[in-house]
């Protein structure tokens, strides 16, 4: 009779213990473990390392710029420039917005000088009424650490009208007519203090009416 060959046979007891999933239930996938949470990131022009501040609630990226500076261009189609006899005076250029919306006519404005190839710390953005955030927020530190970096020099700087006689002059300044109590006497004030602070390009956002009554009283 011929031998029929057999694998050999492991004892059950040697195959370990059977696990059986349960019915209806999948293994759950584990979660990712969260690695340590870096520092916030310096607003550009500020000192890195130190006492970790909440990033600026409102303040833009700036974009790259596309080109090396060119001329003062005009941030906006509708910007129409006001025409002056004094070869020195800054250019003036009106962009209408609503009291609600000067403030991000302005912002606009900006992202368009940065666009063009003006560097950020061309750029004086001062406010009529409502402060920029980014300048509420820096300046909850204090005024100090405020006004440093507005000697530094080196980004956009944005303050309120009420101190544009400490602002250094700079070659663009932007004015966001945003609003105040005294309405037509608050601009009349605010654009002699701006011109004087523009060394090529004046920008002023708001009320167009509001705005040339007070270019027409002879700013």
């Amino acid at each position: 009779m011929p031998l029929i060959s057999e694998e050999p046979q492991i004892p059950e007891s040697a195959q370990g213990p059977r696990v059986t999933p349960a019915t209806g239930r999948t293994a759950p996938t584990p979660r990712p473990v969260p690695g340590p949470r870096s520092a916030a990131t310096p607003r550009p022009g500020r000192p890195g390392p130190g006492p970790v501040r909440p990033a600026p609630p409102a303040q833009r990226a700036h974009p790259a710029p596309a080109a090396p500076a060119a001329p003062a261009p005009a941030p906006a189609a509708h910007a129409r420039p006001e025409p002056t006899d004094d070869p020195a005076a800054p250019q003036i250029q009106l962009i209408p917005a609503p009291v609600a919306g000067a403030l991000d006519a302005a912002e606009e404005a900006v992202d368009l000088l940065l666009e063009s190839g003006r560097a950020p710390g061309d750029i004086l953005v001062l406010t009529t009424g409502e402060q920029h955030p980014w300048a509420a927020h820096e300046l909850s530190f204090g005024e100090a650490s405020y006004w440093a970096q507005h000697d530094a020099g080196d980004d956009v700087f944005f303050a309120d009208v009420s101190a544009a006689d400490r602002a250094r002059s700079r070659p663009v300044v932007v004015v966001a007519v945003n609003g105040d109590g005294d309405g037509d006497r608050t601009v009349a004030r605010t654009l002699p203090v701006a011109r004087d602070r523009a060394a090529a390009l004046l920008i002023v956002c708001g009320d167009p009416r509001t705005i040339n009554s007070a270019l027409g009283a002879g700013v």
